[in-house]
């Protein structure tokens, strides 16, 4: 549960710092029919992905591996 609650201070973190992301799927989505907002989706899914790939991995960071 501890990692569950670090992964999820580090997410916050991150699409606290990186809201430029869901803001231009936000804008895509809303703006459907104009084709020219097109980089807005493919800019938004690299900057959410990236975010959440780095909190997954300051996660991994910061867990203590248990020996066996």
């Amino acid at each position: 549960m501890e990692t569950f609650k670090r992964y999820l201070m580090f997410q916050g973190m991150m699409f606290v710092f990186g809201i430029v992301g869901p803001i231009f799927l936000v804008m895509y989505f809303v703006t459907q029919p104009d084709p020219t907002v097109r980089w807005a989706y493919w800019i938004g899914l690299f900057i959410t992905t990236a975010d959440v790939l780095i909190a997954l991995a300051l996660t991994a960071s910061g867990t203590p591996k248990k020996d066996d």
